[in-house]
């Protein structure tokens, strides 16, 4: 016999397919049934519907209308082969220098943008370097007792530079990046090389040699990415307007607050 107080119980934020599964292990495959089951709940506020096919489960004496969501979960399901990236996994790995309310995740579906409560949810296109390969760089991380893909750190790094316009600009990006102790450079530079992007594998390569000693990047580290840096200038964000400096070793044009680390918190 199904038991949807057990399900509600172990999934805060599930899909109408997790639901369905769990009603199959329970013995019913009958899809009308789980919608009767489901609009049976919503009309009593154990659970809200966030989008079509998407749910969370309201906390034993909470107000519907008020009871706190996870962002991350929400995002994590907001299509069948999401993976949390950019700003959103720097948030999920402790690492961001500020938390927004915009998440994003990737998925190779026609997912929308979305907005639950305060939160906005944005959908991003694997990129086209990774049609073969999208799961590079992704792993599964536990959040309140269940799956969440995640880009790792290493392809988070890359990623956040690649798409600055996605993860706050390039201070935030810098500022999150400082405080990561540790990346495997290896797995980091294979990636930033997969992608394809001369552009962002200069400023990796720029970020890893202004942190070289932190990070104990090697010179077959620096020279693997040096040899795939632009041929002629390119600047490190667009439409950038502030003073600049020259990079010539990686061929881009960098802000001069960033080359002599100017921006550096007071106190």
């Amino acid at each position: 016999m199904m038991d949807p107080e057990s399900f509600f119980a172990r999934y805060p934020v599930f899909t109408a397919n997790e639901f369905a599964e769990h009603h199959r292990q329970m013995g019913s495959g009958h899809s009308a049934t789980r919608q009767s089951v489901l609009a049976h709940h919503e009309s009593r506020g154990r659970i809200v519907r966030l989008r079509r096919g998407l749910y969370m489960t309201v906390p034993p004496g909470s107000d519907p209308a008020t009871a706190p969501v996870d962002p991350y979960l929400v995002a994590s399901r907001m299509a069948p082969d999401a993976v949390l990236a950019y700003h959103t996994a720097l948030e999920l790995h402790g690492y961001a220098h500020s938390v927004f309310e915009q998440y994003q995740y990737l998925t190779r579906t026609s997912s929308r943008p979305a907005k639950v409560r305060s939160f906005s949810f944005q959908p991003v296109r694997v990129p086209k370097a990774l049609d073969h390969d999208d799961r590079m760089g992704v792993r599964v991380v536990d959040r309140l007792g269940l799956d969440v893909r995640v880009t790792t750190l290493e392809r988070t790094c890359v990623d956040v530079l690649d798409r600055l316009d996605l993860s706050g600009g390039l201070e935030e990006v810098w500022r999150s990046l400082e405080s990561v102790p540790y990346f495997d450079l290896d797995e980091l530079v294979e990636y930033a090389l997969r992608l394809g992007s001369a552009t962002t594998v200069a400023k990796v390569g720029y970020f890893l040699e202004m942190h070289a000693s932190r990070l104990a990047a090697q010179p077959v580290h620096l020279e693997a990415l040096r040899r795939q840096r632009p041929k002629s200038p390119h600047y490190i964000e667009r439409a950038a307007t502030k003073a600049n400096r020259m990079v010539s070793t990686w061929n881009i044009v960098v802000p001069l607050e960033l080359a002599e680390q100017t921006w550096k918190e007071v106190g």
